[in-house]
């Protein structure tokens, strides 16, 4: 009886193991950032996290938004800390680059005519492993950021796990239609952090604010 015991728990370890092994190569930890920019430029500054784990990969790519104009990218090897070369292409062209990785079964698949940023990784991503990057863009989009009186509403659907949204300078929140934890930066903008609780599909976020008043923002910049 001692020696099946034995043999049923070296099982049950054995398993853990390759549970715990396969675990740690496989991230869906995306994060997003976005930093309300003046409102009258409708723009905002995306920061965006991500973890290329198809094995083989030489590429990883990032859609742009259909209704956003795109500008000031750059790409970071969240490993080295290193910029990493980027091309902006379609998706017929982001198609037939994919093609060339080692691991064709895992290849996403593009929108012909959409566009894409295809990241040139260092190296590409081995067997049981990942390759983290940081994705930094500037969108104008005035139907997701838009004024309403003196009030601005941002106002988008995510589809990342994690998000957090910075309002400009000497603004405060009136409304958020998701539950979210309400942050001070170390400048004084206030930050909405929030998560994405369903499987793969969008979450719907409206965030109304208004400039506080005049007593509130001399006190703000002390």
């Amino acid at each position: 009886m001692i020696a099946m015991a034995n043999r049923i728990c070296l099982v049950a370890v054995v398993l853990w193991l390759a549970q715990s092994s396969t675990a740690q190569f496989i991230s869906s930890d995306t994060y997003t950032r976005y930093e309300l920019l003046a409102p009258e430029s409708h723009q905002f500054k995306i920061y965006y996290e991500v973890t290329e784990t198809r094995p083989g990969a030489r590429f990883h790519f990032n859609p742009i938004r259909e209704g956003s104009e795109a500008s000031d990218e750059s790409v970071i090897d969240l490993g080295t800390g290193k910029p990493l070369k980027f091309d902006v292409v379609t998706g017929a062209q982001a198609q037939t680059a994919v093609a060339s990785d080692a691991n064709k079964e895992t290849a996403p698949q593009f929108t012909a005519t959409a566009k894409y940023i295809q990241v040139h990784l260092a190296h590409p991503v081995p067997a049981r492993g990942e390759y983290r990057i940081a994705i930094i863009k500037t969108y104008k989009d005035d139907k997701s950021y838009y004024s309403e009186g003196d009030a601005i509403v941002f106002k988008r659907p995510l589809g990342i796990p994690r998000n957090s949204v910075v309002l400009p300078a000497g603004f405060e929140v009136v409304s958020c239609s998701v539950a979210a934890q309400l942050l001070t930066e170390a400048d004084g903008r206030l930050k909405l952090s929030f998560v994405n609780a369903g499987s793969g599909g969008q979450l719907e976020v409206a965030i109304k604010a208004r400039p506080l008043p005049q007593s509130k923002k001399t006190e703000v910049s002390k």
